[in-house]
């Protein structure tokens, strides 16, 4: 398993993300994302919800939104 700091100098071409799964129950993930280029964390409650964060993140728009309510 790579370091925080190993994944902060890899980066992708739209975005790089660090997902940490907390919990697994009911078989959906439970856990937080980082958006690392714009350095903003969130919860999410789904493997749904992660990636509807992800998308909307790449379009900016759902992640400023769920950090605002956390």
């Amino acid at each position: 398993m790579k370091k925080d700091e190993e994944i902060l100098e890899e980066h992708g071409e739209q975005g790089t993300f660090i997902v940490r799964v907390q919990h697994r129950q009911h078989s959906s993930w439970q856990g937080r994302v980082t958006w690392v280029d714009e350095n903003k964390t969130v919860y999410f409650r789904s493997e749904l919800e992660l990636m509807k964060l992800i998308d909307g993140a790449l379009n900016e728009k759902v992640f400023e939104e769920k950090e605002d309510t956390e």
